[in-house]
């Protein structure tokens, strides 16, 4: 199994304690994504998917979430 290379948010703030998320390369057209406190949990998502969730976030659509 190849190994999983996993980049951080340019948000995280870089301190070993910070949780943030995390996303990686899967499959050809899938994206790893998890919450770097909660490692072992990993959701596998398509690409085009991923791409319409950043873009949602960026938007500002889960601003009443927070």
């Amino acid at each position: 199994m190849p190994e999983i290379f996993w980049q951080k948010s340019s948000f995280s703030g870089g301190d070993p304690g910070n949780a943030c998320l995390e996303l990686a390369h899967g499959s050809a057209d899938r994206r790893l994504l998890r919450e770097s406190d909660e490692a072992a949990m990993v959701l596998a998502i398509d690409t085009d998917a991923l791409r319409v969730l950043l873009l949602a976030v960026k938007a500002g659509e889960f601003d009443h979430l927070v």
